[in-house]
Order: C-alpha cells, then sequence, then structure tokens
C-alpha cells in the first residue's frame, strides 16, 4: 500500500498541515465512532436502559483511552524529532522500544480497570437501574485496551513519519465492521450491551492487526521489524517521560470529569440520559480539533530536530487556527441542529430536550479550547510535557472539583455544571500560553541551527 508522506520541514506549512491533518481527523472520528456506533445502536434497539448503561461509562472509557492517547504522543513527538534529525538508529529504537512499551501499558491498564470497574461505577452514583448493563459493558469494552494501544503507537509513528492515510484506512475498516457486528449482535442475537462492547473490541483487535501488518511490510526507517524488538532503557525512559505525564493530564482530565458525572447524578435518569447523548458531541469535537494538536507537535518536533527554528513557531500559529475555526465551526452546528443529532442515540422528546441544554452550552464554548490543547501540544513538540501537565492538572482539573463544591453546589443547576468546561479551559489556556512562550524564548529562540545529524542528536540530548 502506498500512501503520501509530507515533509515537515520543507514546503508551505498552512497547506501541509491541513493536508495532514484532515486524515488525521477523520481517523480520529473513526476511533470516537466506536463508542458511539454502541450508543447509538444501544439507544435504537435495546432500549433508554441499555443507553443510559452504555452513556454511563463514557467518563470512565475516556479516562482509560485517554491515558493510552497521551502515552502514543510520547512516541509521536519523539519518533518525529529523530526523523527530523535523520538519525536512523535513534528512530529504529525508539519503535521498536516503543512496540513493546506501549503493549506493556495496554496490559497494565486492563488488568487495572478490570479490578475498578465497579467501585468506581458505584462512586460515581451510577443509577441502581442502569449500574448492572454498566458494569458488564464496561469490563467487556475494556478487553479491547492492549489493541488500543498497539494502534495508538502505530498511528503516532506513521503520524510522526508524516504518514496519515494508512491509520485512516484501517479505522475505516475496523469501524465499519464494528457497525456492522453491534447490528448483527444487537439485533439478531438480542445481546444488548454486552453485544456493543465485543462489537467494538473485535474492531480494534482488528486496527491494531493492520496497523502492524504495515509497520511490518514498511521499508523507512520507521519500519517495525522483530528482530529488533527490544526496550532500549535510554529510549524508553524519555518515551515515558513524555508520554505519561501527557496520558495522566488526559486521565487526571477525566478524574476530574467523575467529579462532575457525580454532580449529573444528582438529577434525574432523564436529565442523566439526555446528557449522555449530547455527550457524544464532545468526542466528535474533541477529536477533530485533535487532530491539529498532533499535527502541531509532529511539525515542530520534526522542524526542532532539523533546526529549522523559523518554521516551528508557524507550526503553532496554523495549528491553533485551524484547531479554533474546527470547534467554532462544529460547535455553531450543533446548536443549530442538535435535535437531529440527538435522534441519533434516542427516540424520547424529553431525553432530546435535555441532550439540548448541554449541547447549546458546549456547542458555544469548544473553540476556547483550542487555545488550551495547541498550546500544550506545542510545548511538547520542543520536548517540554511535566509542567503543561501540572498547569492542566491545576488550571482545570482541580478548578472543576471546586466548581463543583462551590457554585454547582450553590446556583444546583444543570446549566451552572455544564459552565464549568468554559471557564476552567480560559484559566488553563492563558497559563499554557504563557509557560510555551517562556519555554520557547528559553529552548528555541536562541538555538543554533543543527549542521548535521549527529549533532541534531547531541542537541535533543538523545
Amino acid at each position: 500500500m502506498r500512501s503520501k508522506t509530507f515533509r515537515m520541514t520543507e514546503g508551505p506549512l498552512g497547506r501541509n498541515i491541513l493536508l495532514f491533518s484532515l486524515p488525521l481527523v477523520f481517523s480520529n472520528l473513526l476511533q470516537i465512532l466506536f463508542n458511539m456506533a454502541d450508543v447509538a445502536v444501544a439507544g435504537r434497539f435495546a432500549g433508554a436502559l441499555a443507553l443510559g448503561a452504555v452513556g454511563s461509562t463514557s467518563t470512565l472509557v475516556m479516562l482509560y483511552t485517554g491515558f493510552l492517547i497521551g502515552v502514543g504522543s510520547g512516541v509521536n513527538v519523539l519518533v518525529a524529532r529523530f526523523c527530523g534529525a535523520r538519525d536512523e538508529k535513534n528512530t529504529r529504537e525508539t519503535v521498536h522500544t516503543s512496540a513493546l512499551l506501549c503493549f506493556s501499558v495496554g496490559l497494565a491498564v486492563l488488568g487495572i480497570s478490570q479490578v475498578l470497574t465497579r467501585p468506581l461505577l458505584v462512586l460515581l452514583g451510577t443509577k441502581p437501574d442502569l449500574l448492572e448493563g454498566a458494569v458488564l459493558y464496561l469490563r467487556i469494552y475494556l478487553l479491547g485496551m492492549p489493541a488500543l494501544a498497539v494502534f495508538n503507537f502505530g498511528n503516532a509513528v506513521f503520524s510522526a513519519v508524516g504518514d496519515t492515510k494508512k491509520p485512516l484506512l484501517f479505522l475505516t475498516a475496523s469501524g465499519i465492521l464494528n457497525i456492522l457486528l453491534n447490528l448483527l449482535f444487537v439485533i439478531v442475537f438480542r445481546m444488548s450491551v454486552a453485544g456493543v462492547a465485543l462489537a467494538s473490541i473485535i474492531a480494534q483487535y482488528l486496527s491494531a492487526s493492520l496497523i502492524v501488518a504495515s509497520l511490518l511490510r514498511a521499508k523507512g526507517i520507521h519500519a517495525l521489524r522483530l528482530k529488533h524488538l527490544r526496550i532500549h532503557r535510554d529510549k524508553a525512559v524519555r518515551i515515558l517521560g513524555l508520554g505519561i505525564p501527557a496520558g495522566c493530564q488526559n486521565a487526571i482530565f477525566y478524574v476530574a470529569n467523575l467529579f462532575v458525572q457525580a454532580g449529573l447524578n444528582t438529577f434525574d435518569t432523564v436529565t442523566v440520559t439526555g446528557s449522555a447523548a449530547a455527550a457524544n458531541a464532545d468526542g466528535l469535537v474533541y477529536d477533530v480539533m485533535a487532530a491539529f494538536y498532533t499535527a502541531c507537535s509532529s511539525f515542530m518536533s520534526q522542524n526542532y530536530g532539523a533546526g529549522k527554528r523559523e518554521r516551528i513557531l508557524k507550526s503553532y500559529f496554523i495549528s491553533l487556527g485551524y484547531s479554533f475555526a474546527a470547534g467554532a465551526i462544529l460547535g455553531g452546528l450543533l446548536v443549530l441542529f442538535g435535535r437531529q443529532f440527538l435522534s441519533l442515540f434516542a427516540t424520547d422528546t424529553a431525553v432530546i430536550e435535555a441532550g439540548m441544554l448541554r449541547l447549546t452550552v458546549m456547542g458555544c464554548s469548544y473553540c476556547v479550547s483550542a487555545f488550551m490543547d495547541a498550546s500544550i501540544a506545542a510545548s511538547r513538540g520542543i520536548g517540554k510535557s511535566l509542567w503543561p501537565t501540572v498547569i492542566v492538572i491545576m488550571g482545570s482539573c482541580v478548578f472543576r472539583v471546586l466548581w463543583v463544591y462551590t457554585v454547582f453546589a450553590y446556583f444546583g443547576t444543570i446549566q451552572s455544571l455544564y459552565l464549568l468546561y468554559v471557564f476552567s479551559w480560559s484559566i488553563t489556556a492563558l497559563a499554557e500560553a504563557l509557560y510555551f512562550a517562556y519555554s520557547y524564548r528559553k529552548r528555541v529562540r536562541h538555538m543554533e541551527p543543527p549542521q548535521s545529524p549527529a549533532e541534531v542528536t547531541e542537541a535533543n540530548g538523545a
């Protein structure tokens, strides 16, 4: 299979970032469609209780998958940097270390999540009539975590070398299979929540198998070879140094959202179900915007590795502009056509109206998050991951918990709960932008352009 790759260190940045990001947009959308297809089929063909059971697990699903995606971002940054430096040895060692590391992390997440499934759902205050279905769905769905970790590894490698089309093709195949199996298991075999979970994990293992097979057939410096599989300690430390803070950042976001879910669970079942249906829009919008964050860190990291500092800052501003526009356009469409969107997941008029309350607030807020996440991606692109994570923990996570116990506790309305997102994004965005500006001046602005791959490697601390 031939697929176009982008030279991130050459050519017009605006055009290349857009063309690089578009396949990522569709790839990210297909990943979130795994869970969306589950919710849609459960709601339309298995009833409101199945919809509520599957929907009530969304925060925990994103908690675990967000952590794995964050670990993959560490792979992306390091591979991109060595590719930009045209350093074959370090690229090869990073790829093979990452393969084993990501699979091991996926297994660890699987084991931990299985133990915590019921206690966390109970802690969240999941409605008694939804609890058993939610536990069953989540325990089956989580069996796909090793496959998700492996796919994110492959996706990170391909994105780092400028090939975003192969992951899209693989996800298209697995996404179609997921939808077909959903319909088969739920409508024909009457498996309800167990059926939609089983369909998702089968599709995830297919996408992981396809991306690994493609890396095994690859000819470039990013190719995967079984004989080279081993963990190089120095690469593992650097991958985890970038990936674990990013993964923890994503996970802690959702830990904070567990408190939001607990606040939501104080309302009636109709409100909870409507919010679960509307929350599907979050994944769609976030994942479209996230494609530009991946482009931001990939382009910045490659140009940082190549010593082309004039392209580093431009990559940040262009990616920020694209992600802001995507959030504003998609948010506006959801406000205008929210009822049609919600009808994909629910047929009850009261549930749809409850969902519209969330869509209206969130649709006007998504674009604000671009300033936060693009700045985080930019910091990672130049090798800074720890402090952006600390800032997110304080500005978004701790702030959200405080909001639940102060502002929401005072007003007690569903609108006051939803508004915490835009306020937390605004505060965190300001701090993240200031940190990136400081890091850029310290690390990049006065950087001497490396003259050879060896000097690039030394400059990057390999």
